[in-house]
């Protein structure tokens, strides 16, 4: 199993969790010498250029905008006696800087890649409850059952959604995956609403289910109690709040669904353009547990880059759209992947491995599109049959 493998375990460790589904194996031996040079190059880079690979000046500032743009908003609802509609485009723009705080702050933070000061880190990845989640159960589905088992149908959480959604082609079909195409769009709104409600919870007792998580077991209830305190003082602080200061409670809520849907919106659709898209491969193992490929080339070809060269959109989205950098420097911060990135790709080249990419987001999106379209059809062994 690859370095960074383990440096991805550490991280959920670290967190009090333990290792899940340790029976899948990645290939060794020849397959490795490609994420050791490229490591070797990306490493070469910072040296030369004297780069700390954490946060620098740029995403200080960032950051800076972001929590202002999602906390002076309600402040503002809060003090001022606003039309409701000036009110609501103010809720509109906290949602809209909730996301980039997920994508930007909180996620690099929780990959341990904001700095090398590791309470920087914890304290930056604070900012997940701040927006209705919980940063353990985060770590535990997205530092390790993501980043090591990417794509991975059964074992990667980001493509298992039950019934609902169907975005693998080994995961059970219903026959009203046919519209998911165009009514993933309302469940990717509403996605947030449900983190903030439910999703925490479910897993709590989902990961003490599967023995998953230490911290769950039934003599140690402070995990669950934590939850369950986040959850109350969020939703006490955006939902009752606004009423003791005399805003009708209708409008309140209003605001909040407007906020988390515009949130869960960007959230899912610029996650779901890194590897839900035509040119990425769902790989099985087989039935001694072994993958063909070694990790990093895993997670070469089931991840995908998009609008690489769009300044704007890279800031905003915290770098997501160098979703192949990340799977493979974690604990880089997104700052620097525009500058890591030839690195990568020309390295991946002469190994002659995929460095997958769309151009744009439109390209990407229409990409995602036309593969839940794929995916909503019945298996052909369903038509013959």
């Amino acid at each position: 199993m690859d370095a960074c493998i383990f440096a991805s375990m550490q991280e959920t460790i670290s967190a009090g969790t333990t290792t899940p589904r340790a029976e899948v194996k990645f290939k060794t031996g020849e397959d490795l010498q490609f994420f050791q040079t490229l490591r070797k190059r990306v490493d070469a880079y910072f040296r030369e250029h004297k780069l700390s690979k954490n946060a620098n000046a740029t995403m200080v500032v960032k950051t800076t905008v972001l929590i202002s743009a999602y906390v002076l908003p309600f402040v503002a609802i809060l003090i001022f006696n606003l039309p409701f509609l000036i009110s609501l485009g103010l809720w509109l723009l906290m949602g809209i800087a909730m996301a980039g705080i997920g994508m930007s702050v909180m996620h690099d933070a929780n990959h341990g890649a904001y700095s090398a000061n590791e309470k920087v880190n914890k304290f930056m990845g604070l900012s997940l409850n701040m927006l209705g989640g919980m940063v353990y159960n985060w770590k535990l589905q997205h530092n390790v059952l993501h980043h090591t088992y990417t794509n991975i149908a059964g074992m990667d959480e980001d493509i298992d959604t039950k019934v609902i959604m169907r975005f693998s082609p080994h995961a059970p079909h219903k026959h009203l995956h046919k519209g998911q195409w165009w009514y993933a769009f309302f469940f990717y709104g509403i996605m947030t609403i449900y983190w903030g409600l439910a999703k925490d919870i479910i897993q709590y007792f989902s990961y003490k289910k599967k023995g998953l998580n230490k911290n769950s077991r039934p003599q140690n209830i402070s995990l669950f109690t934590r939850i369950a305190a986040t959850k109350l003082i969020y939703h006490f602080i955006l939902l009752v709040v606004p009423v003791l200061v005399g805003i009708p409670f209708w409008q309140a809520l209003v605001g909040y669904v407007v906020m988390h849907f515009a949130c869960g919106t960007i959230l899912s659709v610029v996650f779901q353009l890194a590897h839900t898209v035509e040119g990425t491969v769902h790989p099985l193992p087989d039935e001694a547990g072994n993958l063909e490929d070694s990790w990093a080339v895993h997670q070469l070809r089931t991840t995908m880059n998009f609008a690489r060269e769009n300044k704007w959109l890279s800031w905003y989205v915290g770098g997501l759209n160098f979703q192949v950098e990340h799977h493979l420097f974690t604990r880089i911060c997104h700052v620097h992947y525009p500058a890591i990135a030839p690195i990568v790709k020309q390295t991946a080249e002469e190994f002659g491995y995929p460095y997958l990419e769309n151009g744009t987001f439109g390209q990407a999106l229409a990409s995602h599109i036309r593969l839940l379209k794929k995916f909503g059809r019945p298996p052909l062994d369903e038509i013959m049959g």
